[in-house]
Order: C-alpha cells, then sequence, then structure tokens
C-alpha cells in the first residue's frame, strides 16, 4: 500500500504550514483540471451533495473525499455494531483498522469511479476513453488519500478531509456570492451581490433579489449564512463542566468540559455520505433501467424516482426515499411542499442522533472509556471513589444525553440553514463552522508549544 511515513523528528509551525497550504494548492489545482476524455461540464450535478463532499463537476475530483467518508463510515458502522472485533486502546488494532480504512478507500474509489462509468454518468464512451477516465479517478482519489494521511500523520494541521470540505465550502459561498454568470431565470447573474446591484441599476423590486425562486443565491440566504456563523460558534462553547480533582496534588481542581457538540460534527458528514450514497445509486439504477416513468417499477419508485429537467440538463428527484432526503434548498420550495421539508427535516435529526450515539463507542467518546481516561490520568470527582465504576456512572448521566441533543441540534441548524437557502448548503456552513473552530484551537496549540516546548508533553504532542 502507498504510504507517508511519519516525521522523525519535531516538524515546526512553519514546515507544518507550508505542507498544509501544498495539500491545500493540490487540491484546489486538481478541482480546476478536467477530466481528459469527457466533454466539457460532463457528469451529473448533485448540487448540495457536491459541496460537502468537495468534488467538482467534471474535474479530477469529480468523486472528492466520497469514497473516503463511504468507507469510513461503513467500516466504523461494523466496528460500533460489532460485527468486526477491534479494541482501539490497543495500537495494532488500531493501525490495522487505519490500514483497513486506506484499503477501503481505494476499493470504494474504484467502485464509484465503475458506477460513473456503468451508470453512463459521462454518456457512452469508447473503452479506451472509459479506462483512462477509470484511470484518472482513481488516481485522483489516491492522491487525496495520501494527502489526508500526510496532514494527519502529523505534517500538517488538522486532517485533509476537514481542510477540502472547508475548501469547497469557502469556494461555495463565493460562488453564491460573486459569480457574474450570463442571465438566470429571472433574467439577473447567479452571484446574490451581483444581482442585486443589477436589479439597483435595472430598477427591479428589492423583494425580487431578497428571495429569488429557482434555487438561485438570495440576500435571504446571505443573512441566513451569517446567522448559521453566529449561531454555531454561539454553540460550540455551551458545555456542562464537572468539577474534578487531581490526586497526585491535593487541594488542585479543575473542571471537565463536556461540550452540547460532543461528537463535533461528524453526525452530519455521516448522515451527507448515506443521503449522497442513495441520490447516486437511485440515480444509477433508474438511468440503468431506462429511466422509466413513475408507477412502472415498483422498488425504483420506492428507492427514487427521477424527471428530466431540459432547463438545468438533469434529471431531478421527484419521489421516493432520494425526494426526501435531498433538501427544498427554498424557502419557496418549502412552501410550495411543507411536508417534504418536514420529512427531510426527521429524517436528517434521527440520522444525526444515530450516528452521534454509534460515535461514542467506535470514537472512544463513551462513558467508560472517557472514566479510564480519567482515572488514568489522576483525576478523580470529588467526593466520589477513584475509580473507573463511580466515574463512569456519573459521566453516563451527561454524556448520552448531550450526544442525542448534539446531533439533534446540528440536524435542526442544518435543516433549517438550507430551507432558507443559505450559501455553501446549511450541512456545509455547519461543517465549515466547526472545522474553522478547530482549526483555531490547533493554531494556537502549535504556537504555544513552539514558544514553550516544555508545554509539548501537556498537549500530548
Amino acid at each position: 500500500m502507498p504510504e507517508i511515513s511519519p516525521p522523525e523528528r519535531t516538524v515546526g509551525f512553519n514546515e507544518k504550514l507550508f505542507w498544509t497550504g501544498i495539500a491545500l494548492a493540490l487540491y484546489l489545482i486538481m478541482s480546476e483540471v478536467p477530466l481528459y476524455g469527457i466533454p466539457a461540464g460532463g457528469g451529473w450535478e448533485l448540487t448540495q451533495l457536491r459541496v460537502i463532499f468537495a468534488s467538482n463537476r467534471g474535474a479530477l475530483t469529480e468523486l472528492g473525499i466520497g469514497p473516503i467518508v463511504t468507507a469510513g463510515l461503513i467500516l466504523q458502522l461494523l466496528a460500533g455494531s460489532g460485527m468486526i472485533g477491534v479494541d482501539f486502546a490497543n495500537p495494532e488494532d488500531r493501525g490495522l483498522f487505519t490500514t483497513a480504512s486506506k484499503v477501503f478507500s481505494i476499493v470504494m474509489t474504484g467502485v464509484q469511479a465503475s458506477a460513473y462509468l456503468i451508470g453512463g454518468v459521462y454518456g457512452t464512451q469508447e473503452p479506451f476513453a472509459a479506462t483512462m477516465i477509470f484511470l484518472q479517478l482513481l488516481a485522483a482519489g489516491v492522491i487525496l488519500i495520501l494527502l489526508d494521511e500526510m496532514i494527519q500523520k502529523g505534517w500538517g494541521f488538522g486532517s485533509g478531509i476537514s481542510l477540502f470540505i472547508l475548501a469547497g465550502v469557502t469556494k461555495g459561498i463565493l460562488w453564491d456570492s460573486l459569480a457574474p454568470t450570463p442571465p438566470m431565470a429571472d433574467g439577473l447573474s447567479y452571484g446574490a451581490f451581483v444581482a442585486t446591484f443589477q436589479a439597483m441599476l435595472g430598477g427591479q423590486s428589492f423583494w425580487g433579489v431578497f428571495l429569488r425562486s429557482g434555487n438561485l443565491p438570495s440576500l435571504l440566504g446571505f443573512i441566513t449564512t451569517i446567522s448559521v456563523f453566529l449561531i454555531v460558534i454561539y454553540i460550540e462553547g455551551v458545555r456542562v463542566e464537572l468539577p474534578v480533582s487531581y490526586a497526585r496534588y491535593r487541594g488542585f481542581r479543575g473542571r471537565y468540559p463536556i461540550k452540547l457538540l460532543y461528537v463535533s460534527n461528524l453526525p452530519v458528514i455521516f448522515a451527507s455520505a448515506l443521503f449522497a450514497n442513495v441520490y447516486f445509486f437511485s440515480q444509477l439504477l433508474w438511468n440503468q433501467l431506462g429511466q422509466p416513468a413513475p408507477g412502472t417499477n415498483f422498488w425504483l419508485d420506492l428507492l427514487g424516482q427521477y424527471r428530466f429537467d431540459p432547463e438545468s440538463n438533469q434529471p431531478l428527484p421527484v419521489g421516493g426515499l432520494v425526494h426526501y432526503v435531498t433538501s427544498p434548498r427554498n424557502i419557496v420550495n418549502v412552501a410550495s411542499d411543507p411536508l417534504r421539508a418536514v420529512i427531510y427535516a426527521g429524517i436528517l435529526m434521527a440520522f444525526c442522533i444515530v450516528f452521534s450515539l454509534t460515535w461514542l463507542e467506535v470514537g472512544g467518546l463513551g462513558p467508560k472509556t472517557v472514566a479510564k481516561q480519567l482515572v488514568d490520568s489522576g483525576m478523580q470527582i470529588p467526593g466520589f471513589r477513584r475509580s473507573h465504576r463511580p466515574i463512569a456512572m456519573i459521566l453516563k448521566r451527561y454524556i448520552p444525553v448531550v450526544a442525542v441533543l448534539g446531533g439533534l441540534v446540528v440536524g435542526l441548524i442544518a435543516a433549517t440553514a438550507d430551507f432558507l437557502g443559505v450559501f455553501g448548503t446549511g450541512m456545509g456552513v455547519l461543517l465549515s463552522v466547526g472545522i474553522l473552530y478547530q482549526y483555531y484551537q490547533i493554531l494556537v496549540q502549535e504556537r504555544v508549544a513552539e514558544m514553550y516546548p516544555a508545554f509539548r508533553r501537556v498537549l500530548g504532542e
């Protein structure tokens, strides 16, 4: 397996910044390089799902980080359900699980690339062209996997997946704000700010720009984007603090924080991966069966039914499960079909809660694991014996409840933001705020560790 070796020395702040910048630059370059052998703009437009998975239509990053996230989701669910035995406290098991994730990510890259070709995403291809497209998608997927591995092994900051998601969401927000395209359905450019200036110069109604139809970016979406940023920043600081004391230093006390977003934004990523695969494979099946009309195939109607939209030149979901796992993306669409909006929000929140609870055990964040970590670190809760069991019982009162509430909150915010037409999609903005907050914490820690090397032990480096 191709592998990035971990650094054998301490990597400085500036060097980590350099390698993180290199990974970001390579991703952005790959996002603009078109696939050889397909017409310009080829591929299916997955709209909001592309933003979340950092993929670009018809480019080398056509698959984005979708295979990586899907492979990780499947393996983590298998581990969490006990179908595969993994002891994450054992370094050998953890290493095997990481290697298996990489192998499965490459396999999923090949599977999705093959599905694109077999399903006719790029139209009918000659054998040579189809082979070239497959190899390009596979090579691009391996490069993204290695870039993510390089950053996670200590050569950069954070993780490559977070970096690519943030880059994709940022590009989406800039495009929705400033895209100077030819006139759209309402006679204005796609970008919200450009359309606003055009409407002001043309003497058009302000209301038409504030609330645009046809899933076009509007001023309401921009206001919602700013609001979601502020709300999520506030929620990041909401926490429950348990008093703890250090057994070795009597009288020295502190607090152990349990954040409302205890499992961060991972439930949203996993829910997005699930919805994206439902959308993708149902569309492939519909295309392979000859694009049948609704009512022709019961199982296809149950999974997802589409109609071809001549305006966008893309198939649009109109029924089945896929219809209810894709957001209406506009307040006008929500008003015209409120049942779909309610079902979408309910499904999203339910899966966010399920993935939050699953990640407690898979990610080593459950009460028993945390209690063991506290005891091993020499901490205890005042008034209780210094052992795993009583501390685990206390943590069990808070951690599962916070995980459920956190999953419910992130699902509700993502769904509501989508309904109001937020730039970069509700899930994308939610993820980007969490990623920016994590990067802020990482950069502060790195700066402190570089200025005061003795703190490296405290920070776990």
